[in-house]
């Protein structure tokens, strides 16, 4: 009998599985409004479950700490794996965590105290819903695949190596993504048919800069696709004029030595900490490549381009918290980054083995929530909505290159709202 079935009729289980959504949610949620640092804004009005979603534990990689793969704290690095079956047995959907970079010390040694630093303090238990989901009914395409979720705790998506001996952090994200690499093909991906890396947020970053080596680990015979949600992270002028997120990207890269895994052929022509963007990464991907993000992310509104250190008089903090209360100078503002963004994309999207789904909504992170990747109401684009759009492009049925409509057009969206009291406003 499936673990989430009997979940739903055992009174026991269904006090455990609560007990941990409501902890990972409760985290997320109050994580997600630190600083710039965070990339997770978990909503939990946005999370409904007409059945407990399927609850799956955390797996620490033992031989992990023999190549210095460990976590900003020196723990074990994890992840939470559910087995396939059927058709799926022999396909693997790897979907890399999110939560933000550390670009100082001081913000390091915060993160290591924290389930985005230490093992310690992640969940033992995390739901697996959206495209995580073990349901042919919330997840038709995947639902049966070997799944699984790489839990993130370096602070420089998977990608720095070096580390400070005074405050005893690691900063050892490739080492860390090699190492899941390793120990997941030690049980079964390597005779995989079918893969595909995913990754939400600082987590589709990842998915973006680990995409070429992730399809060297199979045989030309496998079909190897990469999916990277709301991991579009763009180097613009914040409403102060400045660029703050190219100044913290700047400091992970120089802390974390993140230079050195960066692509040859992008640090070659432009500094390393252009080369973190992914906007100068996807022109470089052999491997085919899905973007997905709205158009007005949530995240990059929030913290990106109207941080309160941009916006020292809070004209923008209304509008943070609820695209509602946006002037129409404020609206134009993010019309003008919308441009931007497909503007990063023009040439990415000319080719025919990439895909592309780009909504007007005020959203992060779309494939990871239920109410977003497939249900009745979810957002669409024309007639598709994500998962059906995601899953078109992986098994070639269509070509999908969807952009909607600027906001406010689109009446689809699921729109994020941020409650001021968790900002400390």
């Amino acid at each position: 009998m499936d673990g989430a079935d009997e979940s739903g009729r055992r009174p026991g289980l269904r006090l455990l599985w609560v007990s941990g959504l409501m902890g990972f949610l409760l985290c997320n949620w109050v994580d997600g409004f630190e600083d710039l640092n965070v990339t997770e804004h978990q909503f939990l009005d946005g999370y409904a479950f007409s059945t407990p979603p399927l609850m799956v534990g955390l797996t620490l990689i033992a031989g992990a700490a023999s190549t210095g793969a460990v976590c900003l704290d020196g723990t074990l690095p994890g992840y939470h794996l559910h087995r396939g079956y059927g058709s799926g047995a022999n396909s693997w959907l790897i979907h890399l965590e999110g939560g933000g970079w550390c670009n100082t010390i001081r913000t390091c040694v915060f993160q290591q105290k924290t389930h985005h630093g230490s093992s310690t303090h992640m969940e033992k238990l995390i739901p697996f819903t959206g495209i995580l989901s073990n349901r042919a009914e919330e997840n038709p395409d995947f639902y049966n695949w070997n799944r699984v979720k790489i839990r993130y705790c370096d602070g420089a998506s998977f990608s720095g190596d070096s580390q400070n001996e005074a405050k005893k952090l690691y900063f050892r994200g490739q080492r860390i993504w090699l190492a899941a690499m390793k120990d997941l093909m030690s049980k079964g991906m390597h005779y995989a048919n079918q893969a595909l890396l995913s990754g939400c947020s600082a987590g589709g970053l990842a998915a973006t800069l680990h995409c070429d080596e992730f399809r060297e680990l199979f045989p030309r015979t496998t079909r190897v696709k990469c999916l990277s949600d709301a991991g579009l992270f763009l180097d613009v002028i914040d409403v102060s004029g400045g660029r703050a997120l190219r100044h913290m990207f700047g400091g992970v890269v120089r802390l974390q030595q993140v230079g050195k895994m960066l692509p040859q052929a992008c640090t070659s022509r432009l500094d390393p900490t252009l080369c973190f963007f992914p906007q100068h990464l996807i022109p470089l991907t052999k491997t085919p490549l899905f973007l997905l993000n709205a158009a007005y992310d949530s995240w990059q509104v929030l913290s990106s381009l109207a941080p309160p250190s941009a916006d020292p008089h809070g004209y923008w903090q209304k509008c943070r918290l609820n695209y509602a209360h946006c002037s129409s100078s404020q609206i134009q503002f993010l019309q003008d980054i919308r441009k931007q963004m497909l503007n990063a994309v023009g040439g990415f999207s000319g080719s025919k083995r990439n895909g592309l789904f780009i909504n007007s909504c005020f959203a992060h992170c779309q494939t990871e929530r239920q109410d977003t990747w497939f249900a009745h109401n979810s957002p669409r684009i024309g007639n598709k909505g994500i998962a059906q759009s995601v899953g078109d492009w992986y098994f070639d049925r269509a070509e999908v290159k969807g952009i909607g409509c600027p906001y406010p057009c689109d009446k689809t969206c699921h729109n994020l709202v941020f409650r001021q009291e968790f900002l400390g406003t």
